[in-house]
C-alpha cells in the first residue's frame, strides 16, 4: 500500500505540473510496430531503450513469457486491433533470457494457490468449465522454442493478413543485446 500511496502522490504533482505535455502522441504507433514481450520488470525500461523506442513509437503488449496461450485470447485480440485499427505492419515477439516462465511447473503454482486458500473446488470448477489449468499455467522448456511457437501462431492465424511481417527475438535483460530467432 505504501508504494501505491507514493505513486498517487507523485501523480498529483505530475498532473499539476502538466508533465504529460512532454509526451505528445496519438494512439497510432509512429513506427507501425506492435511488440509482444514478457512482463518481466527488468524489461520495463531496458526493452524500449535497447530498441531506441520513444513514447508513441510502438504498441507494447506484455504478458508472462511473451506467449500466446490461446489463438483467440486477449493477446491475439490486441494484435488484431493493432493491425486493423492502428496501422501496425510489423509484429515483434521478444522473449528474454532468464525468464521466470522457463521451466515453470504448473503443479507447483497450483500448490501455491492452494496454500493461499484457493480451494480444490474452485480448481475443479475451472477444469469442469473445460480449462486445462495445468496446460494453461505451464511454462516452457526453452525460450527460443517458445518464441518460435508464438511467432508461428501469429503468422498462421486465420485473421492476421499475410502482408504482416512477424519476427521473433530474444533479449538479454542484463545487457540489452537483442538476437534474432525467427
Amino acid at each position: 500500500m505504501k508504494h501505491i500511496k507514493e505513486m498517487l502522490k507523485f501523480n498529483k504533482t505530475f498532473v499539476a505540473c502538466k508533465r504529460c505535455q512532454a509526451y505528445p502522441v496519438t494512439k497510432y504507433p509512429r513506427k507501425k510496430i506492435a511488440i509482444l514481450s514478457c512482463m518481466d520488470a527488468r524489461l520495463t525500461e531496458v526493452l524500449p531503450a535497447a530498441l531506441n523506442l520513444k513514447n508513441g513509437d510502438a504498441k507494447i503488449i506484455k504478458n508472462a513469457g511473451a506467449v500466446i496461450t490461446h489463438p483467440f485470447g486477449s493477446v491475439m485480440r490486441s494484435l488484431m486491433i493493432a493491425v486493423y485499427e492502428l496501422g501496425v505492419k510489423d509484429i515483434l515477439v521478444i522473449g528474454h533470457h532468464d525468464c521466470g516462465m522457463q521451466g515453470m511447473e504448473s503443479s507447483k503454482l497450483i500448490q501455491k494457490m492452494m496454500k493461499r486458500k484457493i480451494s480444490k473446488e474452485k480448481l475443479d470448477f475451472i477444469r469442469d468449465c473445460g480449462i486445462d489449468i495445468s496446460k494453461w499455467l505451464k511454462g516452457f522448456d526453452n525460450a527460443q522454442d517458445s518464441i518460435r511457437e508464438t511467432v508461428n501462431i501469429i503468422r498462421h492465424h486465420p485473421l492476421i493478413p499475410t502482408d504482416i511481417r512477424v519476427h521473433g527475438f530474444i533479449i538479454d535483460p542484463k545487457t540489452g543485446k537483442l538476437d534474432k530467432i525467427i
